[in-house]
Formats: C-alpha cells, sequence, structure tokens
C-alpha cells in the first residue's frame, strides 16, 4: 500500500468511528426516554394501586361496622356522601352507628395521617355511601367508597355516590360492597324475625 492511500483510510476510519459513536448515543438516548417514560406509567400506576387498596381497607371497615351492629343497620345510611365535610369529634356522638359514620367520614377525609395541617391519610377526594334498598328481612346494606382516579378509565356505574363532584366521570373510581342481614331467630307460630 502506497503512502497517500494509508492516510484517505486513515480519514475515512476517523469519520466512520465518529457516525457510529453519534449514533450509538442516539440509541442510548432514545433507550432512557423509554426508561423514563416507563417509571412515570409506573409511579402513576402505584398511586393508582395504593388508593385501591386504602380504599378496600375503608370500605371492610365500615362493611364489619355495620355487621357488628347488625339491629341498627337502617341507622348507617347516608343522606349525603360522608367525607366531604371537616373532620370532627366523634366523641358526642349519642348511638354507635353516628360514631361510626364520624370516624368513617374522618377516615376518608385521610385524619389518620397528617402533614403540617393536610390530611393525607386517604384517597383524592374520598367520598362514602351507605343505603339500604332492602329494609325488610333480609335486610341489605350497600356500601360504596368513591375517590377520584389519575388516569381515565370507564365511568363507574356500579354506584352514584359521588356521580359528578370529579370532573371528568371516566377519573370517578367506585368500590361497592353488599352487606346482607339475615335473621337469626323467627318466632315460631309467626315466623316473623325477633332477632336480626
Amino acid at each position: 500500500m502506497r503512502p497517500g492511500e494509508r492516510v484517505k483510510t486513515a480519514r475515512r476510519a476517523r469519520g466512520v468511528s465518529m457516525i457510529e459513536v453519534l449514533v450509538a448515543i442516539l440509541i442510548l438516548t432514545i433507550g432512557l426516554l423509554g426508561v423514563a417514560g416507563l417509571q412515570m406509567h409506573m409511579q402513576t400506576a402505584q398511586l393508582e394501586a395504593y388508593q385501591r387498596s386504602h380504599a378496600i381497607m375503608l370500605l371492610q371497615d365500615m362493611v364489619d361496622r355495620i355487621n357488628a351492629n347488625r339491629k341498627q343497620a337502617a341507622d348507617y345510611v347516608t343522606s349525603a356522601p360522608l367525607g366531604t365535610a371537616n373532620t370532627t369529634a366523634c366523641s358526642s356522638t349519642t348511638t354507635i352507628a353516628l360514631k361510626d359514620k364520624c370516624e368513617w367520614s374522618n377516615q376518608l377525609l385521610g385524619a389518620a395521617e397528617v402533614v403540617g395541617s393536610d390530611k393525607v391519610g386517604a384517597m383524592i377526594g374520598a367520598r362514602g355511601c351507605i343505603t339500604l334498598p332492602v329494609a325488610s328481612m333480609p335486610r341489605q346494606a350497600i356500601v360504596a367508597v368513591v375517590w377520584q382516579g389519575i388516569t381515565p378509565t370507564l365511568a363507574a356505574a356500579a354506584t352514584t355516590c359521588g356521580q359528578n363532584e370529579y370532573g371528568d366521570e371516566k377519573t370517578r373510581r367506585a368500590l361497592v360492597a353488599s352487606v346482607t342481614i339475615g335473621c337469626l331467630e323467627n318466632n315460631v307460630t309467626t315466623g316473623v324475625c325477633i332477632t336480626p
């Protein structure tokens, strides 16, 4: 190989390696942007999962309270969603059902965890509703917990609790549980329920 040809080959090789480096940097940048987008989606999914698990705990809490005070199940019915007002002291309530609803409302507001003056222990815009669609035995109480999700999905059709409170209905999340209260003892002659 002649000396002039070596110089041309060396120059060509330097240019090719520079292009290879730039392509590698471009591919690495695209990969890192993909990882950043994936991490953002993971954080959103983590927040959604946290809210859902918290809603399950609050729903089960009220179901357990109604089951424990089954004779007064009708006293748990809410006329408006709970969790919308400020937290209140529940020590002055007169019945078990009122105290349970007051404590549940405070939990929906996130009063259990406070950072500064902000209540952060519950879901975003948490609300709770209790209805009694079947008042005769066996009674049926419906407990619903709703909150605002991050990303739009399908509108929650299982309950009207908190409807039109979150702007887009597709961000309203809902969990619903049915509590059936059967009769534990019937009158032998009349068949009427004595002990719910």
